[in-house]
């Protein structure tokens, strides 16, 4: 049977954006013959300025950052805001950084991501402006040496060609949001779970929505910095309890989270 013919464009998404390889292309193609069309049935804009506003057709808005949809000027939106309706789908902007079943693959041998890792934690960032991570990562610091490898306090020589061929030789990943917000999760603490590197988590005070949260450290379950701190040094110096993190599955159940789930 023939597919369904539509005509799609997209607006105001990030520098690089590719209109033809992308998580939104691929998903439709599955289901329609589409068209990369300047007189689209259906518009996907994003929050990169206003060329959205020149379109006379159905629109759908997508965000990756901590934004709200403008249902006065969208149909529908992908971003990500609690509930999920007719008119908004949560959609986390890590499902875009990867293939959301990776964290689904068995860890077969845990000694040996044990063994790979023979630095302490890391830390990547490139927004001056987000102080709460920065006083945590002075805190911890104090503890042992955080590797910081973005353009925010880099302490290794400079900033890193590859994010995830610095993450993966880390015990412990310094993952915090920029801002705090419900529903805001970004690929901060997906990134480093593609490398068995236990995240340490500030941001979406809902994440266990997303999440296994016996994973990774959540900063949402302690009372402050000083808590968070002593539960990393625990880890870091015992053994089993690494193991016990390292050990449990990402998604709650092992299932893809009803947000990430392309099905859906």
């Amino acid at each position: 049977m023939d597919m369904q013919k539509i005509r799609i464009n997209f607006s105001d998404f990030w520098p690089g954006f590719n209109k033809t390889d992308n998580y939104f292309w691929h998903l439709l193609s599955k289901h329609f013959d589409i068209e990369l069309s300047d007189t689209p049935e259906i518009l996907f804009y994003s929050v990169f300025g206003s060329k959205f506003t020149q379109y006379n057709c159905l629109k759908v808005f997508y965000t990756g950052e901590n934004i709200r949809p403008d249902f006065t000027e969208c149909d529908y939106a992908f971003s990500f805001d609690y509930p999920v309706d007719e008119k908004n789908y949560r959609l986390p902007i890590y499902v875009l950084y990867a293939d959301v079943q990776t964290l689904l693959e068995p860890k077969s041998n845990i000694e040996d991501i044990i063994a790979a890792k023979t630095k302490f934690c890391n830390f990547i960032v490139s927004n001056p402006y987000a102080k709460r991570r920065i006083e945590f990562f002075h805190k911890l610091s104090q503890y042992k040496k955080v590797d910081s490898g973005g353009k925010v306090l880099n302490n290794i020589g400079g900033p890193i060609v590859n994010k995830w061929d610095f993450i993966k030789n880390y015990k412990f990943t310094l993952a915090f949001e920029n801002e705090s917000y419900p529903g805001y999760t970004t690929e901060k603490i997906f990134e480093p779970m593609l490398f068995h590197s236990i995240p340490i988590y500030w941001g979406n005070p809902l994440v266990e929505r997303d999440f296994n949260p016996r994973s990774f450290i959540n900063y949402h379950d302690y009372n402050n910095d000083e808590d968070v701190i002593d539960q990393i040094i625990a880890i870091d110096n015992d053994s089993d309890l690494y193991r016990k993190y390292l050990s449990q599955p990402y998604y709650k159940n092992n299932e893809i989270n009803e947000y990430a789930n392309p099905d859906n």
